[in-house]
Order: C-alpha cells, then structure tokens, then sequence
C-alpha cells in the first residue's frame, strides 16, 4: 500500500462509514466518500479536506450496479489507484416476525446490504486485481453469525455478507488482494437507537454485552483502519467481531 492509500467508503455519511472516513483522514489517506445525500456528502468531504486529507465526495446508490461502476471509475480517474475499500452501506430494514415478511422488504435489504456489496466488491476487485494489490473491507454484524427475533431479514443479509466475503478472500488471495469483514456489536448510531426503539429497552440489550455498553464508531473505525492496513498483511477472509465480548459465550 502507497504512503497515503487511496481509501473508498460507501455508505460514508453517517454512523460506522463516517467514522471510517474521519479515521483514515487522520492517518492522511486520499479518500472518496460517497452516499446518496450530496448535500452531506459535500460536507462531509470538506471536513476531510480540513484535516489535512485529499477528499472527494462522489453520489452513488450501491443498488445499482451503473452507479457502483461509474463511483469505482471516478476513484480510479481522481487517484490513478484504488488501495482500500470500506463497504459500509447498509439498512437494517423493517423489523418483524418471519410470517409477516414479504418480497418487498427482502429486496428493501437485500439489494443494499447484500447486492450492494456484492457489486461493490465485484468493481473493486476488477481494479486491485490489476493492480496486484488491494484491501477490501465489509460491514457485517453481531448477527452475521446469530439469530434474534424479529430481524431475521438482517441476519440473514449479514450472513451472507460474511459468505461473500470469505469467498472473495479466497479468490483474491494469488493476486494480493484481501477480504475481510468487520463485524460490530452494538454501537452507538442511529441504527441502535431505531431497533432498541427507547432509552429503557436499549439499557436492557446492552445489559447483555460483556463490557455493558455499547461501542463507539470510533472503536470500529480503529478495527477497519487495522484491518485494511499492511499490520494486517497476512488477514483475509477473516470476520473480525468487534462487540464487547457479545459473542464469546
């Protein structure tokens, strides 16, 4: 990986991506942060630029695979390289027991938490591949790897974002490339407070984490920027689960 890494992250404008991006600027990486809001999106990439960061912010929807194409091509075209890419776009979807569930709320999360990746990856790749190098990291869950009522349409996303990854790994791996995925316990985003609903049945979820609390994204920031990094040279296709100890028993 070069000096300053060419580092793209979707799903940048809020929560876990966000501080993704914040994180890699301090380590003055060159960066492209894209979402769907230009608005934010803009803001967030002069607040980049003002640590210190060479930042663009490029409006993507990961659904779609002409936009994935077009956010890759404009990294490539902006930094001559592509280094590291966070995909951190994700929803956690309507929440509901499996009899209510219906096609739409499948594709409501499945095109952006898996279809996304998987594009994602699949644009990605075709760069660090060529280039004989490259980092990817994906967003996984506590619930990629377990059950819980009433968010099995998450789970089951985030469990095959774990499969994606491993095999991506797999693929990857003669030409230098590496996959793993990040896969965080509870952390304090709006995400948290959507599916804990209130203050009283959120004190009660984190009363389940080992370290009783819930993590910062910051904390998770800190585990991607290891993870896409050459300390981490000899990882790929590993689920680095960043959680409190949730999942250790």
């Amino acid at each position: 990986m070069s000096l300053h890494p060419v580092v793209l992250i979707t799903g940048a404008l809020t929560g876990i991506g966000r501080a993704a991006a914040l994180a890699f600027a301090h380590e003055q990486a060159r960066i492209v942060v894209s979402g769907r809001r230009a608005e934010e999106g803009e803001q967030l990439a002069a607040e980049l630029r003002a640590l210190g960061s060479e930042a663009e912010f490029v409006h993507a929807d990961v659904r779609f695979e002409d936009s994935v194409r077009q956010l890759v091509q404009r990294t490539v075209a902006r930094f001559g390289r592509l280094d590291v890419a966070v995909n951190a776009a994700g929803t956690e979807g309507e929440p509901g027991p499996v009899t209510e569930l219906t096609p739409e709320r499948y594709a409501a999360v499945f095109d952006t938490n898996v279809l996304g990746t998987m594009l994602s990856m699949k644009h990605e790749m075709h760069v660090m591949l060529a280039q004989g190098s490259g980092s990817i990291v994906n967003i996984s869950s506590t619930m990629g790897s377990r059950g819980a009522p009433n968010v099995s349409l998450y789970a089951a996303s985030k469990h095959a974002v774990e499969g994606l990854t491993k095999s991506a790994a797999i693929e990857g791996a003669a030409a230098g490339v590496r996959v793993n995925a990040i896969a965080p316990g509870p952390v304090e985003t709006a995400m948290l407070a959507r599916l804990t609903g209130n203050e009283e049945r959120k004190t009660a979820f984190l009363a389940s984490v080992p370290l009783k609390r819930a993590g910062a994204p910051e904390e998770i920031a800190d585990a991607i920027v290891f993870i896409a990094s050459a300390k981490a040279g000899f990882i790929t296709g590993e689920i680095l689960r960043v959680n409190g100890g949730k999942t250790a028993s």
